[in-house]
Parts: C-alpha cells; sequence; structure tokens
C-alpha cells in the first residue's frame, strides 16, 4: 500500500478521505489556499502545503502547484477528490508523467466521458439507451436553436464539460432560447473554461437515477446498486437516498447492466457513476431511462451507497490504484437498508438559495442515533470556521441509515431537528420540510418537486412569543430566576424606592424589539413593549425606549418561566439557544431564529440599502453589466448578473427609475456593496 499520498482538494471530502487513509496506515499530505490556512483538513493532515491565494485558478486548480507538492513531500500518489481538478484529463497526464500515481481513472478514460456530446455517441455505439439531443460539434445558434425546435420544447441546454448544474438552462419557449444559451455559455465558460453546449429533450417528470461502477485494472468492473438523486433545486442535489424508492428488480437488473456496460466500453478503473434520466410518468419501467453522463471520479453522495454496501470507496480507490483487484466480485456486494444523505448548507433559501457567509459560531451535530439506526457527519468546518465567499459553501452532509425507507427518513428528521447552528444563514429548515413533505415522504419525487413546491418548503413561520422573550431574556443577562448569591443579577432591577426594570432591545429581521425585564422575589418577570413584534424605527437608545403605562405593564408582564411552557406546550424546558457576538439564536427543531442587538450608535436606514439604492446580496464578481448611468429602467428589469460561489444570480431593478450610479462589469464587489443607484426626484 502507499506510504504517504497527497489529496488535491479541501473541505469535507478531504477530511473524509484523510480518516480512510489513516485508518489503513497511509500519511497523507494537504494543500491549501491563503483562505484555508487554518482549515480543518490542514489539521487533520499529516503535512500541509500552501499552493497559492484563494482564487481557485490561483491554487486549487494550479495542477503544477499541486503536483510539485506531491514530489516535495514524497508523496507517491495524489487523490484529487470531487470537483476542482477531478475530472481533468490534462491534470491526470501532468501527474503520470511526473512518475506518480493517479488515484482514478486514466485520463483516456476521463476523455471519452468528460464531454457529454462525444460520451454519448459512444454510450449509443455501446448500446446503452441514449436521451434524444444535438450532441454535435457544430455550436452557431442558429443551428442549436433549429435543433431545439425539431426535438421539441422545453428543452435542455447542458454545457458538455462539467456537471453540478452549471452551464445548464432549461427553455420552454423558442423566443428564450437566445437568452438561455448565452447564460449557459457564460457559465459554462466561467467554470469549466469551455463554453460548448449540447441540447436535450427535457423529460416532463424526471428522475435522477444513478448507478456507482468500479473498476480495476484487471477489467473487472462491479456495480454498487443505485442512489436516487432527483430532489434537485436549480439541477444541483439537495437529498440523495439509495436505494431508489420504487425500484423494480427488473429495472434494476436492466439499469445496472447498462451501468456496467458503459463502464466497461471505456476500460473503465476506479469508482464512477453512470448518471441516468428516468421518465417516471408511468412509473419506473425498463424501457423509460436513458444515459445522461458519467461523472468519472466519487460523488458527493457516495456516502448513502457506502451505508447500504457497508464497502469504504475511498479505501477501494486506493487499493485499486495501487494495483490490486476489486475486493469483493458482484455476488459479494449486498444491498442493505435504506440510507438519505442530506447536504447543508450557508444558504438563504427563503431568498432563492443565494449563498451565504459568515463564521460559524455555534456548531453542534446529533451523535447519538435511534434504536436500530446510524448516524454519519461529513464535515470540512468546525466551530469558529469561517464560510469563504471564495468556494462551495457547503457546511456538512448529514448521513443516515436505517432498516427500511421509513425508518431512515424519520432519522434525517430527528437529525436536521436536533442540528444546531448560528452564525450564517443556513438551509436546515429547507431540508427538514422536503424530508417532511407527504410526496417526498411517499417516494414520489422528480427533479422538479422543489421547483413546484419552493414557497411552502422555504416559509418560516414568524417566532412565538415565547420565543421572542427568550432572545430578550437572554440579551438581559438574566436567567429565569435570579439567584440572591448574585449581587449583579440584583443591581440589574436596583433603583431607589422601587424595582426598577431593566430595558432591552433586539432585532429580528426588520423588525425591532423592545422589554423590560424585571427581578420581582427572586424571580423574572418579562414585558414586551407593546407587543412581540414591532415595526422599526429610528433611535434605539434607551432614553427613547417608550413607556409603558400601568395598564401595559400589568396586561404584558409575564413570568420567564410561564413564557417557556408557551413555547412547546407546558413543562417543556426552555428554549435552546446560542448567544454570539452581538446575536441571540433560538432553535426551534430545524428552525432557527436569529436575533440581533442593535448597537445604538448605527442608524437603521443603512442595512440593506434604501429604496435609492440596490446592494449587492453576496460578495461576487459583476459579470455581465446591462444598464448605463442615465438609462430609465423598469421594475423587475435585469441590470447586472453577479457570479457568486459558482452560479450567475441576476439582479433586477426594484422600481421604475433612472440609473445614477451602476458598479462596472468585472469588478470583485462584498457583500452589502452598492451595485446600483438610482437618481433622486430632481437630480
Amino acid at each position: 500500500m502507499f506510504s504517504k499520498i497527497l489529496i488535491a482538494n479541501r473541505g469535507e471530502i478531504a477530511c473524509r478521505i484523510i480518516r480512510t487513509a489513516r485508518r489503513m496506515g497511509v500519511a497523507t499530505v494537504a494543500v491549501y489556499s491563503d483562505a484555508d490556512a487554518g482549515s480543518m483538513h490542514v489539521a487533520m493532515a499529516d503535512e500541509a502545503v500552501r499552493i497559492g491565494p484563494p482564487p481557485v485558478a490561483e491554487s486549487y486548480l494550479d495542477g503544477e502547484r499541486i503536483v510539485a507538492a506531491a514530489l516535495m513531500t514524497g508523496a507517491e500518489a495524489i487523490h484529487p477528490g470531487y470537483g476542482f481538478l477531478s475530472e481533468n484529463p490534462d491534470f491526470v497526464d501532468r501527474v503520470v508523467n511526473a512518475g506518480l500515481i493517479f488515484i482514478g481513472p486514466s485520463a483516456t478514460s476521463i476523455r471519452a466521458m468528460g464531454l457529454k456530446d462525444a460520451a454519448k455517441r459512444l454510450m449509443e455505439k455501446a448500446g446503452v439507451p441514449v436521451v434524444p439531443g444535438y450532441h454535435g460539434e457544430a455550436q452557431d445558434i442558429v443551428l442549436l436553436a433549429s435543433k431545439a425546435t425539431e426535438i421539441g420544447f422545453p428543452v435542455l441546454i447542458k454545457a458538455r464539460a462539467g456537471g453540478g448544474g452549471r452551464g445548464m438552462r432549461r427553455v420552454d419557449h423558442a423566443d428564450d432560447f437566445a437568452e438561455a444559451l448565452s447564460s449557459a455559455r457564460r457559465e459554462a465558460k466561467a467554470a469549466f473554461g469551455d463554453d460548448r453546449v449540447l441540447v436535450e429533450k427535457y423529460v416532463e417528470k424526471p428522475r435522477h437515477i444513478e448507478v456507482q461502477v468500479f473498476g480495476d485494472n484487471y477489467g473487472n468492473v462491479v456495480h454498487l446498486f443505485e442512489r436516487d438523486c432527483s430532489a434537485q433545486r436549480r439541477h444541483q442535489k439537495v437529498i440523495e437516498e439509495a436505494p431508489a424508492p420504487g425500484m423494480t428488480d427488473e429495472m434494476r437488473a436492466e439499469m445496472t447492466e447498462a451501468a456496467v456496460t458503459a463502464a466497461k466500453a471505456i476500460s473503465y478503473s476506479g469508482a464512477g457513476t453512470i448518471e441516468f434520466i428516468v421518465d417516471a410518468s408511468q412509473g419506473l419501467r425498463p424501457d423509460r431511462f436513458w444515459f445522461m453522463e458519467m461523472n468519472t471520479r466519487l460523488q458527493v453522495e457516495h456516502p448513502v451507497t457506502e451505508m447500504i454496501t457497508g464497502v469504504d470507496l475511498v479505501e477501494w480507490q486506493l487499493r485499486v490504484a495501487y494495483g490490486e483487484a476489486l475486493p469483493k466480485r458482484q455476488d459479494e456486494i449486498e444491498l442493505n437498508g435504506h440510507a438519505f444523505e442530506a447536504r447543508l448548507y450557508a444558504e438563504d433559501a427563503a431568498k432563492g438559495f443565494l449563498p451565504a457567509t459568515g463564521t460559524l459560531h455555534h456548531l453542534w451535530f446529533p451523535d447519538e442515533p435511534a434504536p436500530g439506526t446510524s448516524l454519519r457527519v461529513e464535515t470540512g468546518v468546525r466551530e469558529g470556521d469561517t464560510i469563504s465567499p471564495f468556494y462551495d459553501p457547503m457546511i456538512a452532509k448529514l448521513v443516515v441509515h436505517g432498516p427500511d425507507r421509513e425508518t431512515a427518513l424519520d432519522a434525517l428528521g430527528d437529525m436536521l431537528a436536533e442540528t444546531e447552528i448560528a452564525g450564517s444563514t443556513v438551509n436546515t429548515a429547507f431540508l427538514a420540510a422536503l424530508a417532511a413533505d407527504p410526496d417526498f415522504a411517499a417516494g414520489d419525487v422528480d427533479t422538479g418537486l422543489i421547483g413546484r413546491k419552493q414557497d411552502a418548503l422555504t416559509a418560516i413561520p414568524e417566532p412565538s412569543e415565547g420565543f421572542v422573550t427568550a432572545a430578550a431574556l437572554a440579551v438581559s443577562g438574566l436567567s429565569e430566576t435570579a439567584s440572591p448569591d448574585d449581587p449583579w443579577s440584583a443591581l440589574a432591577g436596583y433603583a431607589h424606592f422601587h424595582a426598577a426594570p431593566k430595558r432591552v432591545a433586539l432585532r429580528y429581521g426588520e423588525q425591532e424589539i423592545r422589554a423590560a425585564v424585571s427581578v420581582v422575589n427572586g424571580k423574572t418577570e418579562i414585558a414586551l413593549i407593546p407587543a412581540p413584534l414591532i415595526p422599526p424605527h429610528k433611535g434605539m437608545g434607551d432614553s427613547e425606549a417608550p413607556r409603558l403605562s400601568e395598564k401595559e405593564t400589568h396586561e404584558s408582564k409575564r413570568s420567564a418561566s410561564s413564557l417557556w411552557g408557551g413555547v412547546r406546550g407546558g413543562g417543556n424546558p426552555p428554549p435552546r439557544l446560542a448567544r454570539w457576538p452581538g446575536h441571540i439564536t433560538i432553535f426551534d427543531g430545524p428552525v432557527s431564529y436569529m436575533f440581533s442587538v442593535p448597537d445604538p450608535l448605527e442608524r437603521a436606514e443603512e442595512a440593506g440599502g434604501g429604496a435609492d439604492s440596490l446592494r449587492a446580496p453576496m460578495p461576487g464578481l459583476v459579470k455581465v453589466v446591462r444598464a448605463a448611468v442615465g438609462d430609465t429602467v423598469a421594475k423587475g428589469q435585469p441590470l447586472l448578473v453577479l457570479e457568486a460561489m459558482k452560479m450567475e444570480h441576476t439582479i433586477a431593478a426594484p422600481h421604475d427609475g433612472v440609473v445614477a450610479e451602476i458598479a462596472t462589469e468585472g469588478s470583485q464587489v462584498t457583500d452589502g456593496a452598492t451595485l446600483v443607484r438610482f437618481a433622486e426626484a430632481g437630480e
């Protein structure tokens, strides 16, 4: 076995590889950019080498520096993880030419499957069913548009290089084709350095089912059953599971045979995935699945396959790359139970899944599974780490396994409900809502499910009075029952001749909240002023706080213990919460409510920009500018395209107006930076 390997990746996959390598007695070398100098994967590895500044083009995509790091540290092989250089055949050639071993398929296999159009022609020749579409070399817009018309709308424009939903657009009408093509090409060029596309028929009720395959250098290829990855938003996977719900023995046999045939057609070695698009309009039928693409690497969702087979796929990768034969024959690989994986991201689901940044001031995952189930957390971050704008905003993958789908899904719901994250906006509540959705629970899933139900799945209820009170009490610094031995608690409510309330102020979203907290006879009483949530107003100093009348004080004052009982029913303990600089986060199952403690010196009007300006919702690159100073624009009109965390986001005018200032194309902007300023009357 190898004595030392270098991992040409970062985050949770680098940590995942390190754990298996350590168990096998293999030393590891991490590489890192300046943004990752203090990261978890660097701390876990036996050695670490800096490879450049934060931008991926100058660090994690710099194959020359990575190979040099491997040679310098005496590593014998390089594991690419997934993403970055994992499916770059030129990088594989560079590794091999340096006398190192690439832990993955050959450059020839990657080239055969790396371009979707060529791959589909190859699969057709091998007898693997392929979805109808145009996979030719010609890229003229007139030709592509005519092919789309021949295929019949809706169609799917797809970047022929890469994956992950980037460079992919659904087009429902011929009039929208040109704009969608332009956008897909820009995104593909930025992500993969190749703006060529293919056009395919869009399947109306599509399911995304993929088969895990594994080959060695002796001609052996096996499958490790299928995964269902149909729960997607913007063509990116959200919750994956194995096996696929509703899968029949007949269809599994035909689909896995097709996958093995595909891998053998290119003499594949290592871990790979054959992805199929399935027409589920009439259930799962053997004549309704088509080859979509092959991922010539380990997949993000590989843990669900490991959970149902008991196979460590990274260990198999190392063994096969070292020259060993596959550890098991096909008849020795058994399917056991059901597994789910939920991708936990720093993103705002309610705002179109905008990526988020921030410091993870509080991070906790459950580790005690229900009887008969097992849990697994794949993460590359720790409490105190920062979500960077330079890379994918994944925080963790939450993986569960149970004896059947229903039990595993219940375990996933429990795991999401118990997870606590504070310091960044996260998608935990969205994941829990999806897991609890009746159609998802019944296994009636297709790739359009999230899009159809997005508003309901991303809706967050307003915090109850009990949660507001919990936040106010936490800000006050007082406990539910003040200790007679604590002089500071006594002073907080002290005044001449009477007990004066301690006034606190906090904000939830755009709403300001005020409360008066008093200690009476050793018990804490809270009065919300005048209601749990009130509209924002200027002036947050204590001297400007509204004064309670005697009647209002009497009616609104309640003990902390009585309010706890109203949160989830009488007798329950106080809500879970996390305190972090300037904030309080309250957890209600998978839902989290973030309250900020306002600075009296700050003015409310600067938050998010007023009506006369439009601010960046996240750090990013101004990719395209579609308006100029002096232009009169209408509400909803696209003004510019912001590229952030590998995705394009169109920024539209919030109202009619005249552009007074607009960001420069190609400029890098920070979160909250002014992108557009509208002219005021008379300007």
